[in-house]
């Protein structure tokens, strides 16, 4: 008879814990930067139920896990599911997960900023940046909500 291995309430991938209880395809959604597609493409690349729970991995399906991560492409995931096509810096596409995505998402911003984009403006002022309307949400002031400014003259005029 087979043995039950042993359950792992937290497993370590991409510098991140996941929960030992849940399923892989489910557990990998909870890695920055990695989502539904890019979560089942993982587990098809190595050939791995998605359903299988993550406590229930060894250290060899671990590490596979991390591998394809840090390179995606070496595992023939097609580059359209890849995060960051075609970098501004490199040109080549990649995925980059967890510190390096939040990294790269503040490197953009500060870009966009330092070269006065419209993008980079509504950042600076605190804006919406993508065309949403602004004139029923975003009536926040630094963490306080200001609601609809109504002027002391207009009222004054009428009496």
């Amino acid at each position: 008879m087979e043995e039950k291995k042993e359950l792992k309430y937290f497993v370590r991938i991409a510098q991140t814990d996941l929960e030992g209880n849940k399923p892989i395809g489910h557990s990998l959604m909870k890695i920055k930067g990695i989502g539904f597609m890019m979560a089942n493409a993982v587990c098809n690349a190595i050939g791995m139920d998605q359903r299988k729970k993550t406590g229930y991995l060894n250290d060899d399906e671990v590490k596979k896990i991390d591998d394809v991560l840090k390179d995606p492409l070496k595992f023939n995931i097609p580059a359209w599911m890849f995060n960051r096509k075609n970098d501004p810096e490199t040109g080549e596409s990649h995925h980059i997960v967890t510190s390096n995505l939040i990294f790269a998402q503040e490197n953009d911003i500060k870009m966009l900023k330092k070269m006065r984009s419209y993008k980079g403006i509504r950042h600076i002022l605190g804006l919406p940046v993508r065309g949403q309307r602004t004139k029923a949400n975003f009536r926040r002031n630094k963490g306080k909500v200001m609601g609809v400014k109504k002027k002391a003259e207009a009222k004054a005029g009428r009496t």
